[in-house]
């Protein structure tokens, strides 16, 4: 585990470009997180919220929803980079996500991430791309994969 990579404006950020910044610490996926997470979204597939049905699916126990990992990339990522010196951060969206193997109740997932890119947008900003894997402990297979954009602006 690595720890928080703290710098200090647009242009160390740039600095970091095509950089590992390492893995994020652990959390617990519980039943809890993801029925307020179905309470949010309105998803109250039993898949995921009904634990005797889904001890019976395909999965053995009840799973989280993809979007449910998708959501936890951002307090994952940030533990991992602090940009200060900027006014605004804004999460400008992903160019690909996937995933690749469900995330079972009682689980623990961490982020590894790397700075792909930096590039300057208008309005004396940049944009960062960021490869992020959220691995499972243990799994063979990662929860998810995919690439974020945000930007930042001084």
């Amino acid at each position: 585990m690595s720890s928080t990579v703290t710098i200090d404006g647009l242009a160390e950020l740039k600095k970091l470009a095509g950089s590992e910044l390492g893995t994020s610490e652990w959390i617990e996926i519980t039943q809890e997180r993801i029925d307020t997470f179905a309470d949010a979204t309105g998803d109250h597939q039993w898949i995921h919220t009904d634990p005797e049905r889904a001890a019976e699916g395909p999965f053995g126990a009840p799973i989280a929803h993809g979007y449910l990992t998708l959501s936890l990339f951002i307090p994952l990522f940030s533990a991992l980079l602090d940009v200060r010196g900027v006014t605004t951060k804004v999460n400008y969206g992903l160019d690909k996500v996937r995933f690749p193997a469900p995330v079972p109740v009682g689980s623990r997932i961490r982020l590894a991430a790397r700075l792909a890119s930096v590039d300057d947008v208008p309005g004396d900003g940049v944009q960062i791309a960021v490869d992020g894997t959220i691995e499972i402990e243990n799994g063979p297979k990662p929860a998810a994969v995919l690439r974020s954009l945000s930007r930042f602006y001084a």
